[in-house]
């Protein structure tokens, strides 16, 4: 008896042991995942802020200097170092996710350093100044409740005057190497600057806030504030405008380059690889998808020439985008009212219907609102995320730079992809998550979260939408739009498309005009390879909803298919497929 008791205690004290070194285990990789997190957001402050993450609202990275690469660089060394410590087998399947998320994360952004994108700082589409601009608004993710609040945004405006020196910097060592951005962006780009040293100083963008400020501060405060924002704004943000604008117009211009793709500079081809995987999580190759792309253009033009017959209309289908782009009764607005109006009767709609979808919903609430003046002319529709804690809802931005010509026929699909239940289901949920470590709650990945967002465009019917098939030709004209992105984006960065080519093939197979075509060829042209992200996501996701329908049968529930994906946020769309095929084979 009193050796089997010795036997058993030895048992019971090796189980222990082996739990104290499995919590161990996974206690450090809780640390490595809570300081990859911290550190993600000193190195973008800017993120972190829009993340809600208010610890960094009064800094500014300087991300195209050579000392930023270095902290860069020094980062992607420490986790790489760090999941070298983790014994994976011991974590459980959501920690197993994040261990490979920073995997993913870490060896992409060692490759992108291989590449001296940094001469390249800024370019028309997105970026720190127009970021610091929305913020200089007074009503997005920069918050002005209290007194730190306006500190904080004064010295993010100090540090973003030498921001902007330092992208002139680096933008003349482009200039020495050749590494320049096309004359059509440059182009773009010099309004944005010229157009914000406003002399006015009350019409000032960044004066903005101080129109805002709380009744309930201190007059004291208020003066104090108002002089310091004015001093700052006066001898600092409008100097730099105005020197960045000239530098823009007199220099840049001139030795902007005249190709349109990255694949014309000495890098440019391994750099759009590297591009390519970022955005789509694969490794398909710029060919492949190049191809599939064709593929997809095809079918959709098939299923287009379908709703041309519906409606009777009686000439070709290049004849039928012209007339849906220029039919009267799908430009009925007048003021821009009235288009933010008909996105909140979409809404109104499609809530009866969502609950037979979705049995996850998130609990942060949501806005419609137009875009800013300062940026309309050049921006998408979009969705800024809300916050966790509720303090900002999540906004869905629309541009309406010129309401008379404004064409609805996509509006019930644009609402499905940027609002309900595309980005804000997918993004908000995935905030909210309590279950998820912070980086994985404010991460993103443009094939999931765009593949997302496009597939559940294909959820309007379900949804009690595109009943009228002007609508539903919208959908297939908007998803015929990232089908084009994928023969385009290609086309422009791996086989030497002009940027004119790329114009000429969206206008044969696209309902969208001119004037909306060629600022989404700029925008291609600006970020190369994220415009694949969306259509690539959407392709894996509906295989994979195939492919539960087809093996589950009568047991498929459309609701928890939907939970099953959204519940673990953004991933590589390689870690999506193996949690869905998980989910189907123990069903």
């Amino acid at each position: 008896m009193r050796k089997i008791t010795i036997l058993l205690v030895t048992i019971t004290t090796a189980v222990l042991l082996v739990n104290c070194k499995t919590e161990d285990k996974k206690q450090d990789f809780s640390s490595v995942t809570k300081n990859y997190f911290d550190d993600k957001n000193a190195l973008s402050p800017l993120d972190a802020t829009q993340s809600g993450q208010n610890e960094y609202n009064n800094q500014l990275q300087l991300e195209m200097t050579d000392g930023f690469r270095k902290s860069q660089e020094a980062f992607f060394d420490k986790y790489q170092t760090a999941l070298n410590t983790i014994d994976k087998e011991n974590l459980s399947e959501e920690e197993k996710n994040s261990y490979e998320i920073i995997k993913w994360e870490v060896e992409v952004g060692k490759e992108l350093l291989k590449q001296p994108t940094n001469l390249l700082p800024v370019h028309q589409f997105w970026g720190t100044h127009l970021t610091m601009g929305q913020f200089a608004g007074g009503t997005g993710a920069q918050p002005f409740k209290t007194e730190e609040d306006y500190t904080n945004f004064l010295q993010r405006m100090e540090k973003y005057s030498v921001w902007i020196d330092s992208a002139m910097v680096y933008m003349k060592k482009g200039i020495e190497k050749g590494v320049v951005l096309p004359k059509s962006l440059t182009v773009k780009l010099i309004p944005q600057f010229a157009e914000m040293a406003t002399p006015n100083i009350e019409d000032n963008l960044f004066y903005s806030a101080i129109k805002l400020m709380p009744a309930s501060f201190p007059d004291s405060i208020k003066e104090d504030l108002t002089a310091k924002y004015a001093a700052t704004i006066n001898n600092k943000l409008i100097p730099q405008y105005k020197k960045m604008a000239d530098f823009l117009t007199k220099e840049y211009l001139p030795a902007s380059r005249a190709t349109s793709g990255i694949g014309s500079l000495p890098f440019g081809k391994e750099l759009y690889a590297t591009y390519v995987k970022q955005w789509t999580t694969t490794d398909k190759t710029p060919e492949a998808i190049h191809e599939l792309g064709l593929k997809e253009v095809a079918r959709l033009t098939a299923e287009m020439e379908k709703v041309k017959t519906q409606v009777g209309f009686k000439g070709t289908l290049l004849q039928f985008f012209e007339e849906v782009r220029n039919k009267k009764e799908l430009k009925p607005f007048t003021k821009p009212e009235e288009v933010i109006a008909n996105f909140q009767s979409i809404y109104t709609r499609i809530k009866p219907n969502v609950d037979k979808l979705f049995a996850l919903q998130p609990k942060t609430k949501f806005e419609i609102r137009r875009t800013e003046a300062f940026r309309e002319k050049t921006a998408s529709a979009e969705y800024n995320q809300g916050t966790a804690d509720g303090t900002r809802p999540g906004i869905f931005y629309v541009p309406i730079p010129d309401v008379a010509n404004y064409n609805m026929y996509g509006d019930e699909d644009l609402f499905l992809h940027e609002a309900i239940p595309g980005h804000h289901f997918q993004i908000s949920l995935q905030q909210e998550n309590e279950s998820l470590p912070d980086f994985r709650k404010f991460n993103w990945f443009g094939a999931y979260g765009e593949g997302w967002a496009l597939y559940t465009e294909s959820l309007g019917k379900e949804l009690g939408l595109y009943q009228d098939p002007y609508q539903y030709f919208g959908m297939l004209g908007n998803e015929m739009h990232r089908a084009v992105r994928l023969v385009v984006d290609t086309g422009l960065h791996s086989k030497g498309w002009t940027r004119e080519q790329a114009i000429k093939y969206s206008l044969a197979n696209e309902a969208e005009s001119e004037a909306s075509i060629i600022p989404e060829i700029e925008r291609y042209m600006a970020i190369p390879g994220q415009a694949l992200s969306y259509k690539i996501g959407q392709l894996k996701i509906m295989e994979l909803r195939k492919k539960a329908e087809a093996k589950m049968g009568t047991k498929f529930d459309i609701k928890k298919f939907h939970e099953k994906v959204l519940e673990s946020g953004v991933m590589p769309l390689a870690l999506l497929e193996t949690k869905i095929n998980a989910w189907i084979e123990n069903k």
